[in-house]
């Protein structure tokens, strides 16, 4: 296989071969990684984190864990039809409620926003663009964009969550 296959994209995904596998990996591998954590933390062999118990925390992460793999698919799979507007749909909503209560999540900052905050602007101006172009049929800005944003608010948001200090740091690596 040349540089040039690797790279070249596809009519199905229309992404090259190196970015689905990015994106598989990715979201494979997070969400092996929140699983992993989740299930230490559910058996009470991570240490205890009370502020899990808060409201916002809990939607959060009920909302943004399936949201990894869903937009994942969305990305990867067949586009247009009936069940990728579903499946999109369900996953903007899940990325919408995901941001709207990141607003209330502030226990590490002492109370205040910090830049982790500027994903939800990211997100309340990424999911009303993806629809509008989508509407328009600018397909290509919709495929962009939403690359875009699912690597903005999934990948580089996801990894973040794993700093030290981070619920998902006291999961999985403490």
């Amino acid at each position: 296989m040349t540089a040039s296959q690797v790279f070249t994209k596809d009519r199905l995904h229309g992404m090259g071969k190196v970015a689905r596998w990015a994106i598989m990996l990715f979201a494979g591998g997070l969400t092996a990684i929140v699983l992993y954590g989740s299930i230490r933390w559910i058996l009470g062999i991570a240490p205890p984190t009370p502020w899990v118990r808060d409201t916002a925390l809990t939607i959060h992460l009920l909302t943004a864990v399936p949201a990894i793999p869903l937009g994942a698919y969305v990305l990867l799979s067949k586009k247009g039809d009936a069940g990728h507007k579903l499946l999109g749909r369900i996953w903007l909503t899940l990325m919408g409620i995901t941001a709207f209560s990141t607003i209330w999540i502030r226990h590490i900052n002492d109370g205040n926003f910090s830049w982790i905050h500027l994903f939800v602007i990211l997100t309340f101006i990424a999911i009303p663009q993806s629809i509008m172009h989508a509407k328009r049929g600018d397909i290509v800005r919709h495929k962009k964009g939403l690359l875009g944003f699912y690597i903005g608010a999934l990948v580089i948001a996801g990894i973040t969550s794993f700093l030290p200090g981070r619920t998902m740091w006291q999961w999985v690596f403490y």
